[in-house]
């Protein structure tokens, strides 16, 4: 068995050495000398096996002071704002806090509190090509940090049942595995909403995923942003950090089929930068990939909640792929010629969301919704959406689903 001091011995080689990291961080004085004392001392570590504490302390503290400072950046002002250069300095100064900390003892209680530290990591910092060694690291640091935690089964999940598929209402085109070309030319190219069918079949998450004692044991451990609520222009609505494990037993384990319990979202998170095991049972599909004159990254994001969820009519301002793995969701749709006729709310915040509920429109509240034409499909297990720019899309879910899209130019 690998001892947990042996365990940790081998996770600092995944450490960044200075040189991987020094091109960004840009200006930032005071970060380049504190990650570079920070580097070179687990460096050294590697090399001597022995620790000198009084370096250890200086820049245990030194590395402390940084995180600290760089999360009050990142949180005076709106986090659409902040810099990336700030996020990555953050995250780095984040990882070498954790482990200080892990050198200091490695208790359970500690590797606790170093597992909320690492989801800090992960929700406001930056990890996305932060190094050549990054996601190995997080991912392995995942692992060890959750060890004891993942024991943690008082009683089995379901495996949800598979949702049989049927014959449907669907007004809009369906492509069965389209090539790329006909993709690009009727979908992309046309700004045409098309059901794709057959394109998702080889994802390992369409078996897997259905088994929540699976997903409570990659990704239990970990804390998520989770909406309060059906419908998050609702007054009612709220959100709250949680972790998956809490989220998942109030939301499918048996006791939920006797309390009750308010409808619980894990909505539009960037779960796979987070979790890396989950972003392995899943492909960007190569559709994502049709403008060849655009490299901007995919931005993938993870849906997953109970029966009855709603996202209520809004637009989107890129290319979307919403991927069906389990479950089934009724989708409502409208051209962006109707905007006008969809009632936009004022506020800034939801400028993109419709006040209107498209599953049952009020005629005499709202009446230029008389004038919209509207579009309706089932989006069953295996199925691709795919959604143009600032078309309006009412999303609501007709059983347990996990859906994944993905956004790109």
């Amino acid at each position: 068995m690998v001892t947990v001091e042996a365990s940790l011995s081998e996770l600092t080689k995944l450490l960044p050495h200075f040189v991987d990291i020094a091109n960004l961080l840009g200006n930032e004085v005071e970060a380049r000398y504190i990650l570079k004392r920070a580097a070179d001392h687990f460096e050294k570590l590697q090399l001597e096996s022995r620790r000198n504490e009084e370096d250890e302390e200086e820049v245990s503290y030194l590395v402390q002071a940084l995180v600290d400072k760089y999360w009050e950046r990142i949180h005076s002002g709106h986090f659409s704002s902040v810099s990336l250069t700030i996020r990555k300095i953050y995250a780095l100064g984040c990882y070498f806090k954790i482990f200080f900390l892990l050198l200091e003892n490695s208790s359970l209680e500690r590797r606790e509190q170093c597992s909320g530290i690492l989801d800090e990591t992960q929700l406001l910092g930056c990890t996305d090509n932060l190094y050549e060694n990054c996601n190995e690291l997080q991912a392995a640091l995942m692992k060890y940090l959750d060890v004891d935690a993942t024991k943690i089964n008082p009683t089995p999940l379901p495996i949800l049942e598979a949702v049989q598929r049927r014959v449907s209402r669907c007004d809009i085109p369906q492509l069965d595995a389209p090539s790329i070309t006909e993709f690009r030319e009727s979908c992309y190219e046309a700004l045409q909403p098309t059901l794709l069918l057959n394109t998702i079949n080889h994802w390992p998450a369409l078996s897997k995923w259905r088994d929540l004692n699976y997903l409570l044991k990659v990704a239990g451990n970990r804390t998520v942003p989770i909406e309060i609520g059906s419908n998050y222009a609702s007054d009612e609505w709220s959100q709250q950090l949680v972790k998956i494990r809490e989220f998942l037993y109030r939301q499918f384990g048996e006791d939920n089929k006797t309390a009750e319990l308010e409808i619980e979202y894990l909505a539009q998170h960037e779960l796979f930068g987070q979790i890396p095991d989950l972003k392995a049972d899943i492909c960007v599909p190569d559709y994502c990939s049709v403008s060849a004159e655009n490299s901007s990254p995919v931005d993938i994001k993870a849906w997953l909640g109970p029966k009855h969820t709603v996202s209520p009519m809004h637009t989107d301002p890129k290319h979307n792929l919403l991927c069906q793995v389990f479950g089934s969701k009724r989708i409502i749709l409208a051209t962006p010629a109707d905007t006008e006729n969809l009632y936009a709310h004022e506020s800034e915040f939801l400028g993109n969301t419709s006040q209107i509920d498209a599953a049952n429109p009020d005629f005499e509240r709202f009446p230029l919704l008389s004038r919209v034409h509207f579009y309706e499909l089932l989006l069953q297990p295996g199925d691709c959406l795919y959604l143009p720019p600032k078309w309006w899309h009412y999303v609501r879910s007709n059983t347990p689903s996990f859906s994944v899209s993905f956004w790109f130019e």
